[in-house]
């Protein structure tokens, strides 16, 4: 081989291995230069839960700052028999059944958005729940409590039940009151043509005159659990109207 074709291959060399290096060997003026790889897209973050089986206008009613919501729910507008769920909102995860669903009863006739004094219905709405008591002694609530003899109950009930026990334990529903008072204050801010003493109480086996009553068992496990930095709520009503 002469010295002008070795010269010749050797110069070749160098020019490929320098167009490798630059990664131009398989690229013509016409390819478009490489776009890098679109990243894949993140997972989507958790959705808050909000309150289940609560409308919209029903969920605008809950306090911002409130962290626990008692739903009491009724099956029609006319029925006596409810179910309730306590729930407690996690600040990623949303609202999560923390008690229950516990069987319940309310007013004999039913539910009213208009409450009145002897209608035999249970208010319906978003009340706070701030007040205790009963004529037991403290079972170890963190809502103030009071213990008073008072609460005695005697006599019977629509379906003749005995009444006896009823207000064991109370808690008192913030309608038509003040809230930050014994349950036992008569004080009614609407008027007493609008009703009042409707309270969450102890189960005497029968529709009540306005209040929501659970099981004693229950009762106790309730008042345990409601926290009042937690601003807890009640949210109660039939099914329906809980759903607007």
């Amino acid at each position: 081989m002469s010295v002008r074709k070795a010269l010749a291959l050797v110069i070749g060399a160098v020019l490929c291995t320098a167009l490798l290096g630059t990664g131009c060997a398989s690229r013509t003026p016409d390819t478009p230069p490489a776009r890098p790889a679109s990243p894949r897209p993140a997972p989507a973050g958790p959705t808050a839960r909000p309150l289940p089986g609560l409308g919209p206008a029903v969920r605008a009613r809950v306090p911002a700052a409130t962290d626990q919501a008692l739903v009491v729910r009724g099956a029609a507008a006319d029925a006596n028999r409810a179910q309730v769920v306590l729930y407690e909102r996690h600040p990623v995860r949303g609202w999560q059944a923390v008690a229950g669903p516990w069987s319940a009863h309310n007013g004999l006739r039913g539910w009213t958005r208009d409450h009145s004094a002897g209608d035999l219905r249970t208010p319906i709405g978003v009340f706070g729940i701030s007040d205790a008591g009963g004529r037991l002694p403290d079972p170890g609530t963190r809502l103030p409590y009071d213990e008073d003899p008072e609460f005695a109950l005697s006599g019977t009930g629509h379906l003749g039940e005995d009444l006896e026990g009823s207000f064991d334990y109370v808690i008192a529903v913030d309608y038509n009151r003040v809230p930050g008072t014994t349950p036992l204050d008569k004080t009614r801010p609407l008027g007493e043509d609008k009703g009042g003493g409707v309270w969450i109480h102890v189960d005497h086996g029968g529709p009540t005159n306005a209040c929501v009553s659970l099981d004693e068992e229950h009762m106790r496990a309730l008042l345990r659990a409601l926290d009042p930095d937690r601003r807890p709520v009640v949210v109660m009503g039939p099914a329906a109207a809980l759903a607007q």
